[in-house]
């Protein structure tokens, strides 16, 4: 067997690594990543049943005092299987999932594999005219509803449009009566009456590794949510690419308390463990109280963080067994280097692989060395389809040479990553699958950035790179910002809260707020002659409209007719006054969840809210 990352990791001093060093431990992930072929015959229903026959009796998921085995996963999912046959979806069908983390989640989702189906997952915020275009962007032909996310459909009826079949939820159960007719009530009792054989495996007889399995939304830079595409190769490979990164064995158990219908967990998470036949312990919820309990009780090994967790556990009273834990790695992305710092130094050494990357990216970078702060090393440009081009954030453009080409960054330099898209029949890395609309696929794409004909991904990530080639993410660009680990598109934002009665104009932007992870959103607005703002009305018209991470935490009401002129730049000045009252004039009021308002911005509102106060852009 072949010598893993983690076995390499322990051969290298704690002193910075060469790039050859480097350089040998990404050779080991591409070579796992080149073992499965675009035309394989071969699927995630495939993987899982191989691996029921190695680990049947192991533990794959553990949801609280639950615990189920290969062989229990596999049977359960196949009564969805059956199910779904019987209502008549097909190979190749689409049918949507809204469900938070909980067993019936994976037993669906592995079910709709089984015969050939694919799974659009479901952000169950989401409501109105978002929640719609989720269904219609991608074909659905019915649409899995777990009891606990009836709210969003409930409010939107034009979601009867659609077969709506539900899961019963013993935790979270509503009052079954009052529910309209519409919604299919006897799916789930279907379900646990149907047969655990599994179905005809001639069902996905001529589904390829590189066909479509999942659909995960991504907001992207622009506009609504956008359906990326997952292939089985894809899916596959990423749980291939990193049971070798961290030399996972059976023996393992990851911890998963992120939202399953996020490309991570979902992803990085569910395919290594069924990769390496390890376990997944998993909750329906990050809780800062519960997790070091879990980890302990669970003899966790490996844990999956955003930057905001590692966060909120650190803010944490310290406690005596701080350091008495099994864990020996974590894996994720947005840890901050003085977060980093200071989790190690409270919780103990252990090797933290912080990464960059997209759900639909077809290039990333990870960080293998434990080098702090640090997203990913690239030590040879020439053996990575990555690039940074220069970009002007003040002008919110690429910068080019005299012939017209774009530039690649030089250490230092802010850039935005791309990655050069392969489209070989025998090669799967660097493909870019794209999104289930051609036109959104297209949009992400550059063309003759460094020569005629060549075709790039474009992230909408800022990054740079010191002179030992380490990356370090900067920030998004575009119209998108990220808070509460989740995507906040400002243009769906503005156009959700463009018909506030009396309003003129808005302008949606995210702004910087010291010891949080991504940004916080703010409205500025501009109400229309002899109509003055109303907090109230406007924090339940936005809550209303919105999902709650998406729902402004600031409001500036401006004077100014002009607020929207030259609009790039406006917004940038704006970002950069954030919420800090001292650099303008306008009134300025902040989100109050207890009082059910927008509050005048003060010392004492910004305490209650939880926020410290603003130092400024950087």
């Amino acid at each position: 067997m072949s010598t893993s990352l983690a076995q390499q990791q322990e051969t290298v001093s704690h002193s910075l690594p060469t790039r050859e060093q480097t350089q040998a431990k990404l050779d080991l992930r591409s070579v796992a990543a080149s073992r499965i072929k675009p035309t394989q015959l071969y699927t995630l229903a495939d993987r899982l049943e191989t691996q029921v026959e190695r680990f049947g009796e192991r533990d794959f998921l553990v949801y609280g005092e639950q615990r189920f085995s290969y062989r229990e996963v596999d049977e359960r999912a196949n009564q969805y299987a059956n199910t779904f046959l019987a209502r008549g979806i097909k190979p190749g069908d689409v049918c949507a999932m809204a469900m938070e983390n909980r067993p019936d989640f994976f037993f669906c989702w592995f079910g709709l594999t089984k015969i050939g189906a694919v799974t659009a997952f479901l952000n169950y915020h989401l409501n109105g005219r978002a929640l719609l275009h989720a269904l219609q962007s991608t074909a659905a032909r019915a649409v899995v509803i777990g009891e606990e996310c009836l709210g969003g459909f409930l409010e939107t009826e034009q979601t009867a449009d659609y077969p709506r079949w539900l899961v019963t939820d013993t935790e979270k159960p509503v009052d079954r009566a009052a529910l309209p007719a519409s919604l299919d009530q006897q799916f789930h009792t279907q379900v646990m009456d149907a047969s655990r054989e599994r179905p005809d495996v001639a069902l996905r007889a001529g589904i390829k590794a590189e066909d479509d399995m999942l659909y995960i939304f991504t907001s992207g830079t622009t506009g609504l949510p956008k359906a990326a595409k997952y292939s089985h190769m894809r899916w596959m490979t990423s749980g291939d690419v990193m049971e070798v990164t961290l030399g996972v064995t059976p023996e393992d158990i990851f911890y998963c308390c992120l939202p399953l219908y996020h490309g991570a967990a979902a992803t990085s998470v569910t395919s290594t463990a069924l990769a390496a036949g390890a376990s997944i312990v998993f909750r329906r919820k990050f809780s800062a109280s519960q997790f070091w309990q879990d980890i302990r009780q669970h003899r966790v090994s490996i844990f999956q963080y955003i930057g905001e967790i590692c966060r909120y556990l650190l803010n944490k009273p310290a406690q005596p067994d701080d350091r008495s834990h099994g864990l020996r790695c974590m894996l994720g992305a947005g840890l901050s280097k003085d977060v980093w710092s200071r989790w190690i130094e409270r919780f103990g050494e252990l090797d933290v692989f912080e990464g960059w990357g997209a759900t639909e990216a077809n290039a990333a970078v990870l960080n293998v060395d434990n080098r702090v702060g640090s997203c990913g090393r690239v030590p040879f440009w020439d053996k990575t389809n990555l690039r940074l081009l220069k970009y002007d954030t003040g002008t919110q453009t690429h910068l080019r040479d005299a012939e017209g080409r774009y530039i690649h960054c030089q250490p230092g330099e802010v850039g935005e990553a791309v990655g050069m898209i392969i489209n070989l029949p025998d090669i799967g890395a660097g493909r870019f699958e794209g999104y289930t609309s051609a036109e959104a696929t297209e949009g992400k794409i550059l063309r003759n950035v460094f020569s005629d004909g060549d075709a790039w991904w474009a992230s909408g990530d800022l990054l740079r790179y010191d002179e030992d080639g380490y990356c370090y993410f900067v920030d998004r660009i575009g119209d998108t910002f990220r808070w509460k680990s989740e995507n906040v598109s400002t243009l769906e934002v503005a156009d959700a809260l463009g018909d506030f009665p009396g309003l003129e104009l808005i302008n949606i932007y995210g702004v910087r707020v010291p010891q949080h992870e991504g940004r916080a959103g703010m409205a500025a607005v501009l109400m229309q002659p002899g109509q003055d703002f109303d907090p109230q009305a406007f924090f339940a018209f936005a809550s209303q409209r919105l999902p709650h991470y998406a729902v402004p935490v600031f409001v500036r009401v401006s004077a100014m007719a002009d607020m929207t002129s030259t609009f790039k730049l406006r917004k940038i000045d704006l970002q950069r006054q954030g919420y800090n009252p001292e650099l303008f004039d306008d009134p300025l009021f902040i989100k109050d969840d207890q009082a059910g308002s927008y509050v005048p911005f003060d010392a004492e509102a910004l305490a209650r809210a939880g926020l410290p106060a603003f130092v400024g852009e950087t």
